[in-house]
């Protein structure tokens, strides 16, 4: 089993940044990939950003690329969605997940933060 406790989030303003955490227990850390998913009003979940299991790779959604960066620190358990120049369409709930292979397909990942809102103002 693995639990995932996300923090972070908030209302900001567009052009601003934030920074997502995604602390994780139960098995070992290094045992699992995460990514970050987000789900905005109306539309379905998809795939933001993931990381491998010691970071050596990344992979980034279109809509991330340039602007969000997906960080770990496997010391402190915790994988980072650094999210800058923000815009109105980043708004949503966003969560990390976690599961053995790196991948975009939300059916893939068996384990889930509770979620985390993000609201950009214009």
């Amino acid at each position: 089993q693995v639990q995932l406790v996300q923090s972070g989030g908030g209302l900001v303003q567009a052009g601003d940044s934030l920074r997502l955490s995604c602390a994780a227990s139960g098995r070992p850390f290094t045992s699992y990939v995460i990514a970050w998913f987000r789900q905005a009003p109306g539309k379905e979940r998809e795939f933001i950003a993931g990381i491998s299991r010691f970071g050596r790779s990344t992979s980034y959604a279109d809509s991330a690329k340039g602007r969000f960066t997906i960080s770990r620190d496997n010391a402190k358990n915790t994988v980072y969605l650094q999210m800058d120049s923000l815009k109105p369409e980043d708004t949503a709930v966003y969560y990390c997940a976690a599961d053995s292979r790196l991948s975009g397909i939300i059916g893939q990942y068996h384990y889930w933060g509770q979620g985390t809102q993000v609201t950009v103002s214009s």
